[in-house]
C-alpha cells in the first residue's frame, strides 16, 4: 500500500512556484486575511457616510464611467472594509433592497458615546440605545442608511453584583419572549 505525503497549503510546491515566479505575495501587504465586503445601493454615498459616521479613511475606489462604485476600500481603526454598488446579475443584494441583513458589524472604540453621537448625526438609526450590559460593555446597535447593522461598544468597569443584576433582568426578558434591549418597533411583540 502506497502512502500519500500530505503537504500544508503554504508548503505546496505549486503555490511556492507561482509566488516566486510572479514576485507577489498571496495576501496584499497591509491587508488582513478576512475583510467584510458590503453590497450597497449608492456606493459613493456609502463611502462618504462611513468616513463621516465612523471616521473611516478611504484607501481606494474604482468606479464605472457613470460613477457607480465597483470597489471601495476603507479602514476603520485597524480594520478594513470593502464595499460596492450592486450590479445587474450580481448574486448578492443590498440589505436596503432585501429589507434585512444577516450580518452585524461590531465596532469597538475607546469612546463609544462620541462614536455613537457621530454615527447618529451622520444618519444612522438607533435600534438598541447605548447602555451598560451584563457582559461588561457599554453597547448599542445602529442601522446605517444602506441597511447594514452596526454594534458599537467599549468595555467598561462593572462590579460582579451589577453584572449579575443586569444578567437576571435580561434573562427574565428573554424568558418572556422579549429581547430586553430592543426598541418596541424592532421587537416581535
Amino acid at each position: 500500500m502506497r502512502r500519500l505525503k500530505l503537504m500544508s497549503p503554504s508548503r505546496s510546491p505549486r503555490r511556492a512556484r507561482s509566488t516566486r515566479s510572479t514576485g507577489t505575495t498571496p495576501i496584499p501587504a497591509g491587508y488582513p486575511p478576512l475583510i467584510p465586503f458590503l453590497a450597497v445601493q449608492g456606493g459613493l454615498e456609502a463611502l462618504e457616510f462611513y468616513k463621516k459616521a465612523f471616521g473611516a479613511r478611504e484607501l481606494s475606489r474604482e468606479t464605472t464611467p457613470d460613477g457607480r462604485l465597483i470597489t471601495g476600500r476603507i479602514r476603520i481603526g485597524s480594520s478594513m472594509l470593502m464595499l460596492s454598488d450592486v450590479f445587474a446579475g450580481d448574486d448578492v443584494i443590498a440589505p436596503s433592497s432585501a429589507g434585512a441583513t444577516t450580518v452585524t458589524l461590531q465596532l469597538y472604540t475607546k469612546d463609544v458615546d462620541r462614536a455613537w453621537d457621530r454615527a447618529v448625526a451622520a444618519g444612522a438609526k438607533v435600534v438598541i440605545p447605548l447602555d451598560e450590559t451584563y457582559w461588561g460593555e457599554r453597547h448599542g446597535h445602529l442601522i446605517d442608511p444602506f441597511g447594514h447593522h452596526w454594534s458599537l461598544a467599549m468595555r467598561v468597569r462593572m462590579g460582579r453584583e451589577e453584572k449579575a443584576k443586569k444578567r437576571a433582568e435580561a434573562y427574565a426578558g428573554f424568558a418572556r419572549g422579549e429581547h430586553p434591549h430592543l426598541e418596541p418597533a424592532y421587537s416581535d411583540a
